[in-house]
């Protein structure tokens, strides 16, 4: 009997489809052909294209990475722009049960639950009502992979499902300051500081919300679990713990602490700072691994700062 897979991983050039990419590499996982496909392999936005890549490749197993994504002030300025997911989100899926792949697992985000909610947040509060409204176009188009996911099974018993990350951080992440998350932005942000001389690093906000953060290397393992382990529709938090939760003024400090850096920091309060809290639960989670150990949050702060300093003339920035 054939068990060999292939799995193709969209977004595969991103964070954490590098993430993935490493784990799989060092695993040499057997019967297994991974294909990290990225943008220049297709135009996800476009059926034909994306009709074309699963048609070459024939994969038995999909990871949608593959998004259009953004830091908190460029969700706030470009709403519209990313309502692309779900052009893309649903070529995805088309194309996936057009060409009989066995299983689908989508990437999520804890900023598509409700603004106004009880916390911690749950895999069955997804659609109890709106976003935050800096981030609503984004928010919307992912919320609908969950109801795709529901429909193809319906109809077609796909095995379709999907994974809702906390914040993720980590190597080859996005340092682009329009577009990056906070992580990375602070880390482009005070490594510029630094090589220009500066004595004051100026963080955005009051520094005051909280979050939880996971760190890449952990995802991707979580994911390959979810990708042959995990057989519910239903989506799955994949969170680092409640008591985990940091604010970002601790994620400013950790990120001084990393590059040695002991000059003042301060925080620019006329600046948003976004929803101030998104508590996710991984009880979920934490019933199928209670034993799964997440790499310590300053360890991972640390990883990822070593690795832009080593690599920031090539990283995406």
């Amino acid at each position: 009997m054939n068990d060999s897979k292939l799995i193709l991983v969209t977004g595969g050039s991103g964070l954490v489809g590098k993430a993935i990419e490493e784990l799989v590499t060092l695993q040499k996982r057997e019967n297994e052909k991974w294909i990290f496909a990225s943008r220049k392999d297709a135009n996800l936005c476009d059926y034909k294209a994306t009709k074309d890549l699963f048609t070459k490749y024939k994969p038995t197993h999909v990871i949608h990475l593959a998004a259009k994504v953004g830091g908190l002030f460029d969700n706030i300025s470009n709403n519209l722009d990313f309502l692309d997911n779900l052009h893309i989100n649903d070529n995805v899926l088309q194309a996936s049960y057009e060409t009989g792949v066995k299983k689908v697992v989508s990437c999520l985000s804890t900023c598509i639950f409700p603004d106004k909610t009880n916390y911690p947040i749950d895999e069955t509060m997804v659609h109890y009502g709106p976003p935050h409204d800096s981030n609503f176009g984004y928010s919307y188009a992912k919320r609908m992979i969950d109801i795709l996911n529901r429909a193809y099974y319906q109809k077609h018993g796909c095995q379709f499902t999907s994974v809702i990350p906390c914040n993720v951080f980590g190597p080859h992440d996005n340092y682009n300051l329009k577009s990056g998350h906070v992580i990375p932005a602070l880390i482009r942000r005070l490594y510029d500081d630094i090589t220009a001389g500066k004595t004051q690093f100026t963080v955005y906000g009051s520094g005051k919300p909280l979050r939880q953060f996971i760190y890449s290397k952990d995802l991707a393992k979580l994911f390959v679990w979810v990708l042959f382990e995990y057989n519910e529709i239903e989506p799955i938090i994949l969170s680092v713990d409640e008591s985990e939760e940091v604010s970002i003024q601790h994620l400013a400090r950790e990120v001084a602490k990393a590059f040695d850096y002991n000059d003042e920091i301060v925080f620019d309060t006329t600046k948003a700072d976004g929803q101030y809290k998104k508590t996710a639960s991984n009880a979920k989670l934490r019933s199928y691994l209670p034993n799964f150990e997440f790499t310590p949050f300053s360890i991972a702060v640390k990883e990822s700062v070593d690795w832009y300093k080593k690599n920031h003339e090539s990283a995406r920035n």
